[in-house]
């Protein structure tokens, strides 16, 4: 179920972007159940949205260090957009981060997807930096979320 809405989620950006399993084999529009394995080796907490006991959407977070914490994989299926779920899910993946003690809330999002990174910024990242990845067709927006006191 997880790894069909994360691919269900991205499938419109891989179309945007023109991301095909061959040029970009890692998108999230490829996401697998063996994904979903690998990302629990490695620590991955994914935390699952339901609304009428369906399953709306889903966000990852990875904690490698005591001081950072990533979110990952933000997925809400397409029809049900633009009612909040992605802010909360967010939310809620800031608020488990801050109760870890991290200080930091890291994100990566495709460079060009200036309408994601404007979203991101309305709920209080910042914009990092912009790389190049050598595997990736596009660059790679950072950004980041500072927890502080009330977070």
């Amino acid at each position: 179920m997880l790894a069909k809405i994360i691919k269900t989620a991205f499938e419109g950006i891989a179309r945007r972007f023109s991301l095909t399993p061959e040029n970009c084999p890692r998108h999230p529009s490829n996401y697998t159940p063996a994904w979903v394995e690998k990302d629990f080796s490695r620590s991955v907490q994914y935390f699952m949205l339901y609304m009428d006991n369906d399953p709306v959407g889903c966000i990852g977070l990875e904690h490698p260090n005591s001081q950072i914490c990533y979110l990952e994989r933000l997925s809400v299926l397409p029809e049900m957009r633009s009612r909040g779920f992605g802010k909360a899910l967010v939310r809620h993946g800031l608020e488990c981060a801050a109760s870890t003690g991290a200080t930091t809330v890291g994100i990566g999002i495709i460079a060009g997807q200036t309408e994601l990174k404007e979203w991101y910024k309305h709920l209080g990242f910042f914009e990092t930096k912009t790389i190049s990845v050598s595997h990736l067709p596009f660059t790679v927006c950072l950004m980041e979320f500072e927890l502080g006191e009330g977070s």
